[in-house]
């Protein structure tokens, strides 16, 4: 018997919100208690920095491994998906408790634990925002408060547990917390947009259709969840993605290093670790502040600035942090760095929303992840060969600072240019004949719109299929008066009815 499907900005939408603030607090809060392990690791295994560095650098990789993913989400659901997480996370790091070399750390509690994360933690995203239309900005607001939340608790869980159990021991505790991630799993009930947008998204093959053959298949799989053709026609999109793996280069490394950092300054142990308390106790309050700011209807066009504000603020909160290791002044680093930090988890994936069709959301998602992944793998790495080479942890700050603000300062400056040459392009007075060229992309689609006018959604567009030239979606793009011909409405292509046609 076919069960019945959830309705979108329903109740139970509200429960999903609640699993999805649950599995990011286990999966993306996780990481940022490997700095409390650092030392241990490093002592245990007789290793450099730098290739201590390897295992949460493996970890957070593999944890943005979204093709992957999206095909499991595809083939069995967000609710099989997130439960098969759950298992995978506990066996890793099960497996990781008894490891006898750093290669069999990596392998188990690296590449295995982070493999389940990255299914748990992608599937509960993605079906929170099939689940919330309206509220949308909101959800994942608050569902990111669940970051916050592990950030708190997870340093203090690994340093009592190191205490009394040492690091295997602690690993061993955290194969069964984790195994919550399936009970988290298992309330993400299907919702009823899931089939229309499968239908949208992956269109049924004819019966009578030659079997395609292994590189046609392979690249169709590609483009389908890994959204190559996005990151071409989709010019925001490009800049963002862009932006935002350059900035992840710098952005997770005051979470690997300022524990060590700190103790290497004097800090004791409890202290150091009560750092990063500190930062995800501020961002359980500072998070939903910032979705609620963001959710607003007045910003609501503004959200790729104040994400770019945050990422700037980031990097010069970074510097401070580099000049002294005072315990006082390290707390007030730790306070003023959860504020940006709050902005840019609040609006990292609300972002990426406003700027793709939702129904390609799982496939943008895919290819902004995996960019994440591959600048996540080489950050710990290349700031342990750095420590290892000067010895010295304010370099690794620097670092930071340097990665964080030139990625503020060319995703805004590109943000705001595309912005100005869109205005320009719509105030001028005739439109239809300042094109230069008779074959440009924008010609093409203004000779197409007078000539057939926009009969349907299906109709195909000279710009490319499902994009305009400027790169945003054909669903949300409002076409400019033409004035030659005399018309008295607008066209949104693709809408049926059209006054133009």
């Amino acid at each position: 018997m076919p069960q019945a499907l959830e309705q979108a900005d329903g109740g139970w939408a509200w429960v999903v919100l609640l699993a999805t603030l649950v599995t990011q607090g286990l999966t993306l809060g996780f990481p940022t208690c490997i700095g409390v392990f650092f030392t241990e690791l490093q002592h245990d295994f007789q290793a450099s920095n730098s290739e201590t560095s390897w295992f949460p650098s493996v970890l957070l990789a593999v944890l943005h491994a979204g093709p992957l993913c999206s095909v499991l989400v595809e083939r069995f659901g967000c609710r099989v998906t997130a439960m098969l997480g759950g298992v995978l996370a506990s066996l890793g790091m099960v497996a990781g408790s008894f490891s006898r070399t750093l290669s069999q750390l990596y392998l188990t509690a690296g590449l295995i634990t982070g493999l389940g994360m990255c299914f748990s933690f992608q599937s509960s995203i993605t079906v929170l925002g099939l689940y919330f239309i309206r509220r949308r900005a909101l959800a994942n607001a608050l569902a990111s408060a669940g970051v916050s939340l592990g950030i708190t608790l997870w340093p203090l869980l690994s340093l009592y547990l190191l205490e009394g159990l040492g690091w295997r021991g602690a690993f061993l505790v955290f194969g069964g917390v984790l195994l919550h991630c399936c009970v988290c799993g298992a309330i993400l009930r299907p919702v009823a947009t899931n089939r229309a947008l499968e239908t949208r998204d992956v269109p049924l093959l004819p019966p009578k259709t030659p079997v395609l053959g292994c590189l046609a298949v392979c690249g169709r799989t590609v483009q389908r969840h890994l959204a190559f053709d996005i990151l071409q026609h989709n010019v925001r999109y490009c800049v963002y993605t862009l932006g935002v793996t350059w900035m992840i280069v710098g952005f997770p490394l005051p979470h690997v290093f300022l524990v060590p950092y700190a103790m290497w300054h004097g800090v004791d142990e409890q202290r150091a670790a009560l750092l990063i308390s500190i930062i995800g106790l501020s961002n359980i309050f500072l998070r939903p502040m910032a979705g609620l700011v963001a959710s607003q209807r007045a910003f609501a066009s503004h959200r790729k600035y104040l994400f770019c504000l945050a990422v700037l603020l980031n990097g010069l909160t970074n510097l401070v942090c580099a000049v002294s290791a005072d315990f006082r002044v390290l707390v007030g680093y730790c306070l003023v760095y959860s504020v940006s930090m709050s902005c840019i988890g609040a609006l990292i994936f609300q972002v990426l929303m406003d700027l793709v069709p939702m129904h390609r959301f799982p496939s943008a998602l895919g290819l902004f992840t995996t960019l994440e992944g591959v600048a996540v793998l080489i950050s710990p790495p290349l700031a342990g060969f750095l420590l290892d080479t000067t010895n010295n942890f304010s370099y690794i700050f620097y670092m930071s600072s340097f990665f964080l603000i030139s990625a503020a300062l060319f995703m805004g400056g590109s943000f705001y240019s595309l912005q100005k040459k869109e205005q320009q392009v719509e105030a001028a007075p005739e439109w239809g004949h300042t094109l230069e060229g008779k074959d440009s992309p924008e010609k093409q689609l203004i000779n197409f719109i007078f000539m057939n006018g926009c009969q349907s959604s299906s109709s195909t567009c000279p710009a490319g299929e499902n994009k305009h030239p400027w790169g945003c979606p054909v669903s949300s793009r409002t076409l400019p008066r033409v004035p030659p011909y005399g018309h008295t409405g607008y066209c949104r292509a693709g809408a049926k009815g059209s006054r133009l046609g």
